[in-house]
This record gives C-alpha cells, sequence and structure tokens, in this order.
C-alpha cells in the first residue's frame, strides 16, 4: 500500500480525541493535581513540591525553596474574580475560552495560575487545529510545571501528525525527537503520579489510560514516520488497548505496519477496526482490507 500521511489526513482526524481531552480539562482532572503551583498568599512562602516518583528520605530535612528571582506578586480579589470567571466558561467553546485564556496572561503575566490556564490552552488550540500554538502553550506551561504527564502527551502525540511536506528533513527530525521525549517522559511519570483529591479513583484510572493512551499512540507513529514499522506495532496496539475513544488513525497505522511486515491477517484485523468508524479514513481502510487479503494470498506472511 502506498501511504502518503499527511497534515491533513491526519489532521482531520484529531476530532476523535478531543472529547477525551476536555475531559481532562475539567476542574476534577489533572489540571488541578498535586504539583500544580497554587496560588501564594500575602506572607506565605511557597512550599516546596515532591518530585512524583522520587523516593524521599524520611531521614533528610526537606530542602529549601529555591528564591524566585521573578517571584510573582500576592494573588488580589481582582485576579481571583478572572480565574474564577476563566474556569466557569464553558470548554464547548473553545475559542471563546482561549480568548479569555490569553487574556488573562496578558493581565496577569506573573500569575500563579498561569500552569493551569497554559494547560487548557494546549487542549483549547488543539481543538481549534492551532497546531503551533497548542506546542508554544504546553512548552511554556512544562517550564512552569515539567511533571504534567498530560501536556507531555498531548503535545509529543499532536507533533508528529501535524508534519507537512514542506518541512526539511532537519526540522522533521527535531520534531520527531521532541515528540518521542515527550510521550516517554509522560509514560515514565504515570505510575506515580499522585491522584487528585477531588478524582475518584475510577475517574483517575480512565484520566491515567487515555494519556498513556495517547502518548503510547504518538510513539507508534515517531516509528512510522521513521520506517520503523515493525518497532511501531507494538506502541500502536498499547494505545488501542488503553483507548476508551477508538482512534481510527491508530488502526490505520497498524494495518499498515502489519501490512508492510508481511502480517496480513493482523493487517486485515486492523483496517477492519479502521474502517467500522465513522472517519475520514473509512474508505482507506475499507480498500486496505481488500489489498492485505490479496496480498495474504499472493506473499508469504512473516511468523508471529
Amino acid at each position: 500500500m502506498q501511504v502518503n500521511v499527511n497534515t491533513t489526513l491526519l489532521g482531520s482526524l484529531i476530532s476523535s480525541v478531543i472529547s477525551a481531552m476536555l475531559f481532562l480539562a475539567s476542574p476534577a482532572a489533572f489540571a488541578q493535581a498535586p504539583g500544580s503551583p497554587q496560588p501564594q498568599q500575602p506572607g506565605q512562602q511557597q512550599p516546596q513540591q515532591p518530585n512524583p516518583g522520587q523516593p524521599q528520605d524520611p531521614n533528610k530535612p526537606p530542602a529549601a525553596a529555591p528564591i524566585q528571582m521573578d517571584s510573582a506578586p500576592p494573588v488580589n480579589a481582582e485576579e481571583e474574580a478572572a480565574i474564577k470567571q476563566f474556569r466557569e466558561l464553558p470548554t464547548a467553546d473553545a475559542a471563546k475560552k482561549d480568548q479569555a485564556g490569553e487574556e488573562f496572561l496578558t493581565k496577569y503575566p506573573d500569575s500563579h495560575y498561569r500552569p493551569e490556564v497554559y494547560n487548557w490552552l494546549v487542549k483549547g488550540y488543539l481543538s481549534t487545529g492551532q497546531v503551533e500554538k497548542m506546542e508554544a502553550a504546553g512548552d511554556k506551561e512544562l517550564q512552569l510545571n515539567p511533571n504534567d504527564p498530560q501536556t507531555l502527551a498531548i503535545v509529543g502525540s499532536t507533533l508528529p501528525r501535524a508534519m507537512s511536506a514542506s518541512m526539511s528533513d532537519a526540522d522533521k527530525q527535531k520534531r520527531l525527537d521532541k515528540a518521542e521525549q515527550y510521550n516517554k517522559k509522560s509514560l515514565e511519570l504515570l505510575p506515580t503520579y499522585p491522584k487528585p483529591d477531588n478524582m475518584t479513583e475510577e475517574q483517575f484510572t480512565a484520566a491515567k489510560n487515555q494519556i498513556a493512551a495517547m502518548a503510547y499512540g504518538g510513539l507508534g507513529l515517531v516509528d512510522f514516520r521513521r520506517g520503523k514499522f515493525q518497532e511501531a506495532i507494538p506502541n500502536l496496539q498499547q494505545s488501542a488497548k488503553l483507548d476508551a475513544n477508538p482512534d481510527p488513525v491508530n488502526y490505520f497505522l497498524l494495518g499498515v505496519c502489519n501490512e508492510k511486515t508481511s502480517h496480513f491477517d493482523d493487517a486485515v484485523a486492523a483496517f477492519t477496526k479502521c474502517a467500522a468508524i465513522p472517519s475520514g479514513l473509512q474508505t482507506n481502510c475499507k480498500n486496505g482490507v481488500d489489498e492485505a487479503k490479496k496480498l495474504a494470498t499472493t506473499q508469504m506472511s512473516a511468523p508471529k
């Protein structure tokens, strides 16, 4: 199968994961997770946050909080009202909430609420197809909160999808390297990430599974872009297994990777699942089923 995975094809399918991302943007999810910067009250020293996954030595005194030369001013009533208004805006109107977030950051450039606003903007910009803005917002949030597995996975899984033919080979490689780094770090952080107090165990597990699904899918697509079809298969399979909202892109890529590696029966299965999901890939996947079946009769399948 001749495959041209381009920005138009994959970008049109970003909406298949938006509903899950918007769930994660709710106040009950990772945006308010432990470890996110909290507002500092006047006269109160900001405590140092423990590093999730880093074992704490009970015999070792806690390290002093680093001195911040550009420490943010205390939160005032006006800022509190502004963040409350931002939070209450419906996520369904992403463009309006994006604009409100931009205005908040312009008015309060040193706010302690910046990570929360950037966290939303990552999802909001993605839902409106503004990938460059999404990447910039994600990088800014990660400068403030580097251990956010959600933002790492969203940015890491989107970058390899949004690649145009006009990009130079060097730029493509840089983007794939960044995506790989972000997805791997997200998966490293998830097992020990603390559960927010305002989430049930079921909600937390569902949120972590969705984040992991994005990260595994991103790693699979990175390998696919590099022509490493065999290496891509297990990551794409794991993504499909964890994803509560089946992503036709992953099944399409699984079909192509299995066909490229002569696993024709597996290719038929993946293309069939892709074809069953309403999306712009249904025709491609139906054709993929027919082609994989035909190849299975003319070529030898690789051993499992």
